[in-house]
């Protein structure tokens, strides 16, 4: 993190050119620093084995083992015809199991001299299996010397051996190596830290965290370096966030306030239904935000159906009422439509502005996509640019330079994690002033995820639902296990539509794969692995509507379609002209038909919790209750078929998003959008670390609240300037 010349150091300058190339190459390490950032993943004591019972199949593995026997046999092959090809099979143990070791032809010279009976050593290699036995081929090994070993001494000083995220072209000791020669460095970098924080939470400075990760004498001294640099990382983090809110709240915005009889009045008045405690304690956090002089940015996370469509359209009528004008960006055609309609469906003649019939308090809602055709884009731009348009729904075609707003005040993102960086500032970017901001997502986010990588938003949580919405129902199917589960899943379809209401089926992939080389060669990969492909859209639909859902009108639905062929068919669906629609998950967000109660989920597993959570939104929206069924091959005790089993054990979002984090790696859920905080994040945890990011988030504010410029800061700079290059700048550029 320092920016001293030290640790800016080349690594090639230092190790030579060899091996600074793979280490660029495989794990993106080019400077010094970068190298001390690198930290062991775990330490092994010098007494104690590993455990090679636990070892997984197809995984580059290290561990610290005891030869047991060493044999050299010689066979026949077609290299060696006359019996002269040589094996060396060595066993190791650890107390735990024994692994065998083999060395092939001219490699086994050297190991056979060195792999004597009693010799301990670090082994590294891909665990295979042969003979129904697990086995390392020709792994990379380093002796674990007497102490009076000069070399070794040197290597493994300290009483625990780190082991390093490692490659198959670079072992954990080659890393280790490189490290001790880069150690010295350690000595100069810069303490980001202000050194009253430091004291005050009795934390080491940066450089003895640095020694002390590296070359531990005791597991205290790993606990003190790991406490430390988990502050350097989420502090970092947090000051780069709070100086991106500081700054957008010395921007100027239009404060936008509803007028007693305007718009937003009229629509409240003709609501069919109360709102909501909590729509009514988030709208006012928003309308807040709106009257405010800086530009509002908030996230708006709501459970699947609790009413976030409403919350906005409100604000957005606000901000017409307050002579503005609101644009919603979706991140499909599909959804762009579906909203669009729901919106002027929701306000009747109010979204009939300038129309014969429209109400007096009207404006005009238009929906701009890029396969409309040239005449209905040319009026929708026109409405636009001479304000005729209060309301604006559309996809990324919102954002081409010919789209002109009269008065553009507020921006509605749904699904924020679907858009990029890009794509948000050029829209904001359309208005005179900063426009304000609504983020919404269905997914819910812990709160330290949010903290993290939301944290330049403020946040608002509906969790409540609707008066009338029924509660879901879901179930797994073991298809493979209970085949006639699987049948009495399509008998219950039946059963739904005999009742008056239609279904989903839902299939990971579409199936015209054969027109689409891409498709193809993953669906070849997959038939090649020992999974079968994934279930398609196209082949299930073809299936079903021939043998168990025969008779009934099925239809299919996915993302390559022509998009007046998907509106056709959501619109046939929504009209309940179709009984059951087999989709991919283009239906995952915002697709809204009460009278949908059913969803079969085909290979669920292949599918991560929150989209599943997701999906399962889609029924149960009307007041008969919603059914999901979640089918899948996976085996009873496989960590798929328990993510299944949480699934289907609670309707509750945010205990299934930690349920989720837990299950991935960070990098993962914070996700490509935020691809800085998956490589900064090295000892943070964004699940258990809750209070240290808590905590570090005060301190930032306090911080840059005090030194926005951070003069009086150059080490936490010198920090941040690393930690934004330009890869993770777009990480905070999401306000």
């Amino acid at each position: 993190m320092g920016g001293v010349p030290a640790l800016e150091e080349p690594l090639k300058k230092v190790l030579g050119p060899a091996t600074a190339k793979v280490m660029a190459e495989n794990l993106g390490l080019h400077t010094v620093g970068d190298l001390l950032h690198h930290y062991p993943r775990r330490y092994e004591e010098r007494g104690r084995l590993t455990r090679l019972a636990d070892l997984p199949m197809d995984e580059h593995v290290t561990v610290v083992a005891q030869v047991a026997d060493a044999r050299l046999a010689t066979f026949a092959s077609s290299r060696a015809p006359r019996g002269k090809g040589q094996r060396l099979e060595v066993t190791i143990t650890d107390g735990s199991g024994r692994l065998q070791l083999v060395f092939f032809g001219n490699g086994v010279h050297k190991p056979h001299k060195e792999l004597l009976p009693g010799t301990r050593a670090l082994f590294a290699g891909k665990v295979s299996m042969f003979n129904r036995r697990l086995q390392l081929a020709h792994p990379a090994y380093e002796l674990l010397r007497g102490e009076d070993a000069a070399e070794t001494v040197d290597s493994w000083a300290g009483a625990l051996i780190p082991i390093y995220p490692a490659t198959a072209k670079l072992e954990s000791w080659k890393l280790a190596k490189a490290v001790q020669t880069v150690l010295p460095g350690a000595r100069e970098a810069v303490d980001p830290l202000p050194a009253g924080l430091r004291e005050g939470r009795g934390l080491v400075p940066l450089p003895e965290a640095l020694l002390k990760i590296h070359r531990p004498q005791t597991p205290a001294d790993v606990e003190d370096a790991r406490s430390r640099l988990k502050w350097d990382e989420a502090f970092v983090l947090q000051v780069a966030l709070a100086r991106r809110r500081h700054a957008d709240a010395q921007l100027p915005a239009v404060p936008r306030r509803p007028t007693p009889d305007g718009i937003l009045a009229a629509f409240d008045e003709r609501l069919p239904f109360t709102l909501t405690e909590g729509q009514r304690k988030v709208s006012k956090e928003i309308f807040d935000g709106l009257a405010a002089e800086h530009p509002m940015h908030r996230l708006l996370q709501g459970e699947v159906g609790s009413g976030k469509t409403m919350v906005a359209l409100r604000a957005m009528l606000a901000v017409v009422d307050a002579g503005g004008q609101a644009a919603m960006l979706a991140p499909t055609e599909v959804l762009a439509q579906q909203h669009h309609r729901s919106v002027t469906e929701m306000m009747g003649d109010l979204a009939q502005g300038g129309m014969l019939g429209g109400a007096e308090q009207a404006t005009k809602v238009v929906l701009l996509t890029g396969s409309m055709g040239a005449a209905a884009r040319r009026q929708a731009l026109l409405d636009l640019a001479t304000g005729e348009a209060g309301i604006v729904i559309g996809t990324h075609a919102l954002i081409e330079d010919k789209v002109q707003f009269h008065d553009l005040g507020l921006v509605v993102v749904d699904e924020q994690h679907r858009f990029g960086v890009e794509q948000r500032d050029a829209l904001r970017g359309k208005g005179r002033q900063p426009p304000h901001l609504l983020v919404m997502t269905a997914t819910p986010i812990p709160r330290t995820v949010a903290m993290t990588v939301f944290g330049d938003l403020e946040t608002s949580v509906l969790d409540q639902l609707p008066a009338g919405r029924s509660p879901i129902a879901s179930h797994v199917v073991p298809a493979a296990d209970k085949p006639h589960f699987l049948a009495r899943a399509w008998e219950r379809v039946r059963e739904e539509v005999e009742n008056g209401h239609q279904a989903y089926v839902v299939c990971p992939r579409i199936g015209d794969e054969e027109d689409d080389p891409k498709g193809r060669k993953k669906k070849e990969e997959a038939e090649t692995a020992d999974r079968r492909p994934p279930l398609a859209v196209l082949e299930v639909a073809e299936q079903l509507a021939r043998g168990p859902l025969a008779g009934l009108r099925v239809e299919v639905l996915h993302g390559r379609m022509h998009p007046d062929d998907k509106d056709a068919v959501m619109r046939r669906f929504a009209a309940g002209e179709t009984h059951v629609l087999v989709a991919t998950t283009v239906i995952e967000v915002g697709v809204n038909v009460p009278n949908a109660t059913a969803m079969v989920i085909m290979d669920a597993d292949r599918f991560g919790v929150s989209q599943l959570h997701q999906l399962r939104g889609r029924v149960g929206r009307g007041s008969a209750p919603g059914l999901c069924l979640l089918v899948t091959d996976a085996p009873e005790a496989s960590p798929a078929r328990q993510r299944l089993n949480a699934v289907a054990s609670t309707l509750d979002g945010f205990e299934l998003s930690r349920i989720d984090l837990e299950q991935r790696r960070e990098g993962d859920v914070l996700g490509q959008a935020q691809s800085g905080a998956r490589s900064s994040l090295r000892v943070l945890a964004v699940i258990d670390d809750e209070e240290v990011i808590a905590q570090a988030r005060e301190e930032a504010t306090a911080v840059v609240a005090e030194d926005p410029g951070l003069t009086a800061h150059p080490g936490l700079r010198a920090a941040l300037d690393a930690l934004l290059d330009e890869d993770r700048e777009q990480y905070l550029e999401k306000g």
